[in-house]
């Protein structure tokens, strides 16, 4: 007895690879047919009508596996979301350890769609929802800021750099800070497109505001967070969230070998890294629970680095809690109050 049907798709910026294959009541995988088809609305249109030919039983469930590809699958994504099909997006080192778990040793874009198929069959993945456009627009938004803001850097190390010369070009440096003086025009614009995104959505704007009541949050931070996450859409509990942005812990032991525990890092460094300075501005606020967050932890560790990154954790899951209850912030919000009782599975 067949329980589903599994499409796997490997997309690049020009090409589809599509595979598909059922799975039965005894975990045996058969494929059913393999497909090529080009990058373009023309050719979505097509590859649903492959989908519906091979998908011949229509009560038995039909879903779709493709790898998050930079911005590659999200034309194909939304296409087949608008057709009613049920999608489930992967990270791309998820899929690559699921296919090195097959003992696969060759690798071309055909293998990989078989690959993501025998993936959707075996495994219950995670269903895709469209994020809404004012999140989409958001995160184009602060992604824009956050490269702005790393090329300013960028420059005005080289400005230093050329400045403290022993042979310095007054031509190179006359460029520089014009490069910089511009960039920094470009901020204050994207800074401003930002603001205006949120205005635009009275329910964003309502929340955003009650989150930036708490010390060292601002719109950009909140923004960005709240872009990233797709406004915590798909999240049910506060494990997803910290799994989501890299601040889950990590252990290295193994019998009488105890290795370091630090944070994954493996998730959103976006997250992570416009968290950085307000989590140093709540550390400076006397009176707060991230200031005696860190000094806990510091005291315990003798790391200021791991204080830093337990207030940046404290800060995510603040925002968290507000963004889902709607509620201004108070200082004493218990711990427990962050925790949802889904019991749901952590993403990766």
């Amino acid at each position: 007895m067949t329980l589903k049907y599994s499409v796997g798709l490997d997309i690049s910026s020009k090409k589809i690879d599509a595979s598909i294959c059922t799975i039965d009541q005894d975990q045996s995988i058969k494929y059913k047919s393999s497909c090529s088809f080009s990058n373009t609305r023309t050719d979505f249109l097509k590859l649903c009508h492959w989908i519906n030919k091979w998908a011949v039983d229509k009560s038995i469930p039909v879903v779709v596996c493709l790898e998050a590809t930079g911005v590659y699958h999200e034309n194909c994504a939304y296409y087949l979301s608008d057709n009613s099909f049920q999608l489930s997006i992967v990270l791309p080192n998820k899929a690559k350890k699921y296919l090195q778990s097959l003992g696969l040793k060759s690798k071309n874009d055909k293998i990989d769609a078989k690959g993501l198929a025998r993936m959707g069959a075996e495994q219950k993945l995670s269903l895709w929802t469209r994020p809404a456009d004012v999140y989409v627009k958001l995160r184009s938004l602060t992604r824009q800021y956050q490269s702005i803001q790393e090329t300013i850097t960028a420059e005005k190390n080289k400005l230093h750099a050329e400045e403290l010369s022993a042979i310095s070009s007054k031509e190179v440096i006359k460029q520089i800070r014009s490069l910089i003086r511009f960039l920094e025009n470009q901020k204050i614009e994207i800074e401003q497109a930002i603001s205006s995104c949120v205005k635009s959505d009275k329910e964003m704007k309502l929340k955003i505001d009650n989150i930036c009541q708490v010390r060292g949050l601002s719109i950009l931070s909140v923004a960005t967070v709240i872009a990233e996450t797709n406004g915590f859409d798909l999240f049910n509990n506060y494990k997803q969230v910290v799994s989501y942005a890299g601040y889950d812990v990590v252990e290295n032991q193994s019998g009488t070998h105890h290795g370091k525990t630090k944070i994954s890092k493996k998730g959103n460094s976006r997250i992570r890294r416009i968290l950085h300075m307000p989590s140093l501005t709540a550390i400076g606020s006397e009176g707060t629970n991230f200031k005696q967050l860190y000094l806990r932890v510091y005291e315990r560790t003798g790391i200021k680095m791991k204080g830093i990154v337990a207030v940046q954790k404290k800060l995510l899951l603040t925002i968290y809690y507000l963004w889902k209850k709607n509620v201004p912030y108070e200082i004493n919000i218990l711990k427990e109050e962050l925790v949802s009782p889904s019991p749901n599975t952590m993403l990766v």
